[in-house]
């Protein structure tokens, strides 16, 4: 084994936030050692062999995993109950980009630990980490057909950078400012009633007081709220 003085790699911290890139790196230098057998079910390592992984997996253990995990003395018992514990642990991230790199941080891993990783299994991976709440979405993915990973991640970064442009977009909007006023067409009538007639209650025939009906007045108020949002624009 290697020398124990010092560090191989970061040691698991109690809260197993740090558990998937530990147990890469435990891997990694155990097949490194030989000593990947004592971590296999039904193995026959010999006792010196245990007795030195356990001595390295312990010196790679936060001290409050070390008291916790005392009287575990097989290193395949101590593994497995690291990942009983850590295993289904998942991690977030802040973008797609953060993603892309811990997954093919972690496929490399795994592929010099002997493992055959294939763009079927970053696809499932990927879509196992939706969250709950985008069923659908992951759904709507998934029915796209995507046979390579790159595939899917150029749509996911495009989606990605489209949904923080419209939020800039959104926050850029002045605090408390109406949206843009409809257009109403009858607001935009001939105010003489062409086209509407000239009997009572439109335009200028008798009974016209109900200019209001018309839009005629509100053309007025359209007018000046136009203008307010011409300023508006100006400055």
């Amino acid at each position: 084994m290697s020398n124990l003085t010092k560090l191989e790699f970061t040691t698991l911290d109690v809260s197993g936030k740090n558990y998937l890139s530990w147990i890469l790196d435990a891997k990694i230098h155990l097949q490194a050692s030989s000593h990947e057998d004592t971590i296999k079910e039904r193995n026959n390592a010999s006792t010196q062999d245990r007795e030195k992984v356990m001595i390295f997996l312990r010196h790679h253990l936060d001290e409050g995993l070390k008291n916790e995990y005392l009287s575990k003395d097989n290193p395949l018992v101590l593994w497995n109950s690291l990942k009983e514990r850590f295993d289904h642990q998942k991690t977030d991230f802040k973008s797609v980009s953060e993603y892309n790199s811990a997954i093919f941080r972690i496929s490399s891993k795994l592929k010099l630990c002997g493992e055959t990783i294939t763009d079927e299994d970053l696809l499932e991976k990927t879509f196992s980490t939706f969250h709950a709440s985008n069923v659908v979405l992951q759904q709507q993915y998934r029915e796209k057909g995507f046979k390579k990973y790159s595939e899917l991640i150029y749509c996911l970064l495009v989606a990605e950078q489209n949904n923080e442009l419209l939020m800039k977009n959104h926050a850029a909007r002045p605090t408390n400012s109406a949206p843009f006023p409809e257009v109403n067409a009858s607001a935009y009538r001939s105010p003489r009633g062409r086209g509407s007639g000239r009997g009572r209650g439109h335009g200028y025939g008798r009974g016209g007081n109900n200019y209001n009906h018309v839009g005629y007045n509100n053309s007025f108020k359209h007018k000046n709220h136009h203008q307010k949002w011409d300023k508006k624009e100006e400055k």
